[in-house]
């Protein structure tokens, strides 16, 4: 079931603790496509990986690639783009991988009193963020993905993610 509009969005589970959320795929196809819809971003003919990963898988990806030797909720890899125009025929456009750890996910969103479908579609819009060129290193650039990521999650009718704390990443 895809959109000609929208990326295609491969979702591996390579952590059996994931196997208790049978709808978690469906969850972020939706999240992921619902980001795509919202940018003026061209993700068209473009491909993402979602790596539905556990704290420890999690951890050597941020140790390896990041320098910090502890787990995380999410990663976002960007693709490095090929040069030249992306032409009908051509393999799909890679925009890059998003890792989503369970334990550390699971954790947060039932600290913050979340249902785990909201807070997984938010990491898997935040991560997809990323992976078009959105960061928050800055107050401004921050309150901006922020705000970008709170229009997204309304349109899926999920609450505003950062209504309870002042802006953190």
């Amino acid at each position: 079931m895809s959109h000609p509009n929208l990326p295609i969005t491969e979702v591996l589970v390579v952590a059996d603790c994931w196997r208790g959320e049978p709808d978690a795929e469906a969850v972020i196809q939706r999240a992921v496509a619902a980001a795509a819809e919202s940018v003026d971003e061209d993700v068209a003919d473009a491909e993402v990986a979602v790596m539905l990963t556990d704290d420890a898988g999690i951890r050597t990806l941020n140790s390896n690639w990041r320098g910090m030797d502890k787990p995380t909720n999410v990663l976002s890899f960007p693709a490095l783009q090929p040069e030249g125009e992306w032409k009908v025929g051509d393999a799909p456009r890679m925009l890059g991988d998003i890792a989503i750890a369970f334990e550390t996910m699971r954790r947060e969103a039932d600290e913050e009193h979340k249902p785990f479908d909201h807070h997984l579609s938010h990491l898997a819009v935040h991560g997809f963020l990323h992976l078009i060129g959105y960061d928050h290193e800055n107050d401004g650039d921050a309150e901006e993905m922020e705000a970008l990521e709170t229009e997204i999650l309304a349109h899926l009718g999920i609450p505003d993610p950062y209504a309870d704390r002042a802006g953190t990443h």
